[in-house]
């Protein structure tokens, strides 16, 4: 006899364990599958050991600014078995206490892989679980081309599983994942080329900001070579890798290829043929606002909606989906617009609400654009140096402020605030009349004319 819940999440990553976490709270028997490990790709393959990561690359930046400003400083280098040794351990000690927090929720962990066999049941290891309510938390993968030689690749997910430090390193995709990892090999002494399949970095994000931060990285010795249409990867001399593209000059030399092309959905691993679910192309679930999908109690959020993938996406849609289907909410539902987002580049960017294009697409000659670009005081002293950029997007009589781009030292932390005041409608007007914090990089937010 199976066992019976009023909601099963399907993936025990941020959404599935937000989602079930908060119908405990209101009184729901819940349970969360997962075949891997708890936190999804955020915490084991994403967000955490990435911002580790990224820390320690900063790190090593700071090391070198530390020697202009006057400190007497000698290292030995980093030690990358201790930097990953530490990374991993934390992150399994966060795998923890997300199966503690289920345990103090009162919520049920089933490892497995969960397969569809109706609407009301999934089957995990030859057990069959029911639910009034399921689900679908699953994520994502990152995706791998199928070219000759492209098994000698990693992916994203393979970057946290090196044991040393590779001297020369290609990596081919251009989104915010392939300039994260870039920024952080870069800076810890690899040796870095980037492979574009289109003409520029970023290509979604605002022009001022991925131009700045293209010409940051070209300026610290990445080598960015657009619209390289790889086609064979071979193994050259004493194990190397040779990169041979369509029409273009082959590259040579490499310990090290990661691709980071994207990632699809994980849907095509719970037999969602079984219930007619619909997906799209990309095998995304297709979701309204409410998160439902075409099957009455089947809901989907998440990675695997294709939808603003982002871990604190995750989380409040699937909270607001708990306090919808138990909590008497019943119009609760998380509002997609004006989301923040940030690339932990060197240095890093900010982004919230519309571009300057988009704006300009969608509201014409109303957009007045305010924009500034200078070198922070952090450098006063520092031979090496980074731009820091933003721009403010408004719109009509108003100047409503429909987009907000930065990168530049500190802007990782900057955005959450200036989030806020553009989720409640802020005008240039309000920043105008706030007064400024001196000396630092944000005041440029409340002085640009």
């Amino acid at each position: 006899m199976s066992k019976h819940y009023d909601v099963i999440a399907i993936g025990g990553g941020s959404g599935g364990l937000a989602a079930t976490k908060q119908a405990a709270k209101h009184g729901a028997r819940c349970a969360v599958i997962e075949a891997g490990r708890l936190g999804g790709a955020c915490v084991n393959v994403g967000c955490v050991p990435k911002k580790v990561m990224w820390y320690a690359a900063s790190l090593g930046h700071a090391l070198e600014d530390a020697k202009d400003y006057g400190f007497s400083l000698s290292h030995g280098g980093l030690n990358w078995a201790k930097l990953k040794q530490g990374r991993d351990a934390y992150v399994q000690r966060l795998n923890q206490i997300h199966l503690d927090s289920l345990d103090t929720a009162g919520v049920d962990f089933i490892p497995g892989h969960a397969r569809f066999i109706d609407q009301h049941t999934v089957e995990i290891n030859g057990v069959a679980y029911q639910a009034d309510h399921i689900i679908i938390a699953s994520g994502g993968r990152p995706l791998t081309p199928q070219l000759p030689g492209g098994e000698f690749g990693i992916t994203s997910d393979g970057f946290f599983e090196l044991e040393t430090l590779p001297q020369k390193v290609a990596i081919v995709g251009g989104g915010y994942i392939a300039v994260e990892i870039a920024g952080v090999l870069n800076a810890l002494g690899s040796q870095v080329d980037m492979l574009l399949r289109g003409d520029q970095l970023l290509s979604s994000f605002d022009a001022l900001i991925r131009d700045t931060l293209r010409q940051q990285m070209e300026q610290d010795g990445v080598g960015i070579h657009p619209c390289y249409n790889l086609e064979t990867v071979t193994l050259g001399r004493n194990d190397k890798l040779v990169l041979v593209p369509h029409e273009r000059p082959e590259l040579s030399g490499y310990d090290c290829l990661i691709w980071a092309i994207g990632r699809i959905p994980n849907s095509d691993r719970l037999n969602v043929e079984a219930i007619d679910l619909i997906c799209d192309a990309s095998g995304a679930i297709l979701v309204d606002e409410f998160q439902n999908t075409n099957i009455d109690n089947i809901y989907a959020i998440g990675d695997v909606t294709g939808r603003a993938t982002l871990t604190p996406v995750a989380i409040a849609a699937g909270r607001k989906l708990a306090d919808r289907l138990f909590g008497g909410q019943s119009d609760s539902r998380l509002d997609y617009h004006n989301i923040p987002s940030v690339v932990f580049a060197h240095p890093p960017i900010g982004t919230v609400g519309l571009t300057e294009a988009q704006a300009r697409e969608q509201f014409g000659s109303q957009v007045k654009i305010y924009q500034t670009r200078f070198t922070g005081m952090y450098h006063a002293l520092t031979r090496h140096k980074t731009k820091t950029a933003m721009k403010l997007v408004c719109v009509g009589a108003e100047e409503n402020i429909v987009g907000c781009h930065m990168v530049g030292h500190g802007c990782d932390e900057m955005l959450q605030g200036f989030a806020v005041a553009i989720k409640m409608g802020a005008t240039k007007a309000d920043f105008d009349n706030t007064v400024a914090i001196h000396p630092t990089s944000a005041e440029e937010w409340v002085t640009l004319k």
